[in-house]
């Protein structure tokens, strides 16, 4: 007789090669999750995501969304409803409302980097931030995010002198906290965000509180600062309507990813 614990293991090895359907694949989301999180997700139907675990997600839960639900109850599907435009040709400013990878399933990132505050610190580690007064910015260390952060400071340490202005003063790494303005957790309280700071950066939130709720999109960012995230799988909220020039957030499944990093098919 096959001893329990080599069944699950042995049926999650398998199950991924029977196909549900002729001609079925899993959609380009799924395949792009898989892609990004080859550590921590082992494969996809053509509506569900799998955990290396066994943890299997759902991916679209069929639902007709507002702009608003979808800020509040996101499935997997609907974080990619909206194409993050990678590069420096990119809508400015941008259609109303378009805020690709503000749209966040809770559970995914609660799942990948910690169901709670203990969870998710207990991953972090230090980045050095080498710019102005130096000091450090924690971040998780699922995913390599930390390697990540390394790689683009590194990066950011080529570009021109006149640059490092817009870097002197971080606003943080990690913090445990809600969005504001809402009961979201920040992808900050996963340890996966970075936010510049100083007075160059530009937030809507900000703008709206000075100007009676009115706001519209501005930037003094240089694109190579944007440039040097990108490349090692940091969205920039600068590109969005909701604009949040300061903020980097690591969600690699909505950026082409290097062909090193590609999962191997």
């Amino acid at each position: 007789m096959v001893p329990r614990r080599i069944i699950l293991p042995l049926l999650l090895f398998l199950l991924p090669s029977f196909p549900a359907a002729a001609g079925a694949s899993p959609p380009a989301g799924l395949r792009a999750l898989l892609a990004a999180y080859p550590d921590e997700l082992f494969g996809a139907g053509r509506n569900t995501l799998r955990w290396c675990d066994g943890t299997v997600m759902t991916y679209d839960d069929g639902r007709r969304k507002t702009f608003e639900t979808l800020l509040e109850s996101a499935d997997l599907e609907d974080q990619f409803r909206l194409p993050y435009p990678a590069g420096p040709a990119f809508p400015a400013p941008p259609p109303k409302n378009f805020d690709p990878g503000r749209f966040r399933n809770e559970a995914f990132f609660r799942k990948m980097y910690g169901a709670d505050r203990a969870a998710v610190e207990k991953n972090l580690v230090p980045v050095a931030w080498p710019f102005g007064s130096p000091t450090t910015l924690r971040v998780t260390r699922i995913n390599g995010v930390n390697e990540k952060l390394e790689a683009v400071v590194r990066d950011l340490q080529r570009l021109p002198p006149s640059l490092r202005a817009y870097l002197a003063h971080p606003a943080g790494g990690y913090c445990w906290r809600p969005i504001a303005g809402t009961d979201r957790l920040s992808p900050h309280s996963f340890g996966i965000a970075v936010d510049l700071g100083g007075a160059r950066v530009a937030y809507w939130r900000w703008d709206a509180r000075r100007n009676g709720g009115r706001f519209a999109w501005h930037n003094e960012i240089p694109w190579p600062i944007v440039a040097a995230f990108e490349r090692h799988g940091f969205i920039w909220g600068g590109k969005w309507y909701h604009y949040d020039t300061m903020h980097f957030e690591y969600r690699p499944e909505l950026l082409p990813l290097p062909p090193a990093e590609r999962r191997s098919k």
